[in-house]
């Protein structure tokens, strides 16, 4: 029989996993809401207004509509696939979370015990992240390929290209982490940041701030979002992979993109702004209680940041011409990478 101690890890497991799950599949609710609010204040307009007061239901309305809305199934498409294709997109973008933390242990004091605000602490947490995150770009091909449609699959081409030439150079930014901070562990990666701002990894000059424009510039590109929306350009492609989509496998491919937005900021904080330190150390001897309010309030401070970067970058940036957008991956972001690994390795040799 299993001791006490294992049974409460065990739920204590089960509801981190059925909360991040519940949390995960509401965040498009409020971040369509503010997506298109934030496109209209940049586009001097006001955005969702009618449903709700200042448009907050627009989303509910948004998911009813979706629930209710035809499933249309090409005549010729692969049934199976094209059923499948959506799930294969949306499981990947939530696994992930599996190894994503957003704090250290915290103190509960109703049961006086502390708990791991994250469901594994892995050794190898990044090439966890990088492998199942790849993952998810099976859907997006076999959602263009099932449709049998023109445009639906040379999105899913342009898809499949546009991840092959940026995963590399996310994955060297990702080795160039692990080379500053000496683990694999997202968790490790955080703690070797608790010294104030100047031990965060983009202050690791000069190959910090390098590493974090090749990641945050592959990450634009891996989660398709402008300038390298490609695989699904309306202007050429109508809206490529998901053109034959509709109902609720619509929603699903949606979700997996939202899903993936707040993942890669979530990473961004993590790997190179210090997670849920502090940029000032001044926390050292507060109230355990007040130090980890303290550390959350930081933590979500950072991310909305980059979720409002995506957001801001989507209405003010044009997208990218293809051929650029391979230019951009093989012939400056790769080379770079290559050089900054080898600055790195420099500099930990050398102390």
């Amino acid at each position: 029989m299993p001791d006490t101690a294992t049974i409460l890890t065990v739920i204590a497991i089960v509801v981190k996993v059925v909360i991040a799950t519940m949390v995960i599949f509401s965040l498009p609710l409020p971040l369509t809401w503010i997506e298109r609010k934030v496109a209209g204040h940049i586009q001097v307009r006001l955005g969702p207004w009618r449903v709700g007061p200042h448009g907050l239901l627009q989303p509910v309305a948004d998911t009813i509509k979706l629930l209710f809305k035809e499933d249309i199934v090409p005549a010729k498409a692969d049934k199976f696939l094209f059923w499948l294709a959506p799930l294969m997109a949306m499981v990947p973008a939530f696994a992930v979370f599996a190894a994503i933390p957003i704090g250290d242990t915290v103190m509960v004091p109703i049961i006086n015990q502390e708990i791991a605000l994250y469901i594994a602490d892995m050794n190898v947490g990044i090439l966890y992240i990088l492998a199942i995150g790849g993952l998810g770009i099976y859907g997006i091909i076999l959602g263009g390929w099932a449709s049998n449609s023109k445009y639906a699959l040379l999105g899913g081409l342009r898809s499949s290209a546009q991840m092959i030439s940026y995963e590399i150079a996310i994955s060297f930014a990702a080795i160039g982490v692990v080379m500053m901070s000496n683990s694999l562990s997202l968790v490790e990666i955080v703690r070797s940041q608790n010294h104030g701002i100047f031990s965060w990894n983009f202050f690791y000059l000069p190959v910090g701030p390098v590493w974090f424009a090749i990641f945050f510039i592959g990450s634009l590109a891996e989660i398709n979002r402008i300038p390298f929306d490609l695989p699904e350009d309306e202007g050429t492609l109508s809206s490529g992979y998901i053109t034959e989509y509709s109902g609720m496998k619509f929603s699903f491919f949606m979700l997996a993109e939202y899903v993936a937005m707040v993942s890669v900021s979530i990473l961004a904080v993590i790997m190179f702004f210090g997670g849920w330190n502090s940029p000032f150390p001044f926390t050292i001897g507060l109230p355990s209680i007040l130090a980890d309010l303290l550390a959350l309030i930081w933590f979500f401070g950072k991310v909305c940041f980059f979720i409002y970067l995506f957001m801001w970058l989507r209405f003010t940036l044009p997208r990218y011409r293809y051929d650029h957008l391979m230019v951009i991956g093989w012939k400056i972001l790769i080379p770079l990478s290559l050089v900054t690994l080898l600055v790195t390795g420099f500099m930990r040799i050398i102390g």
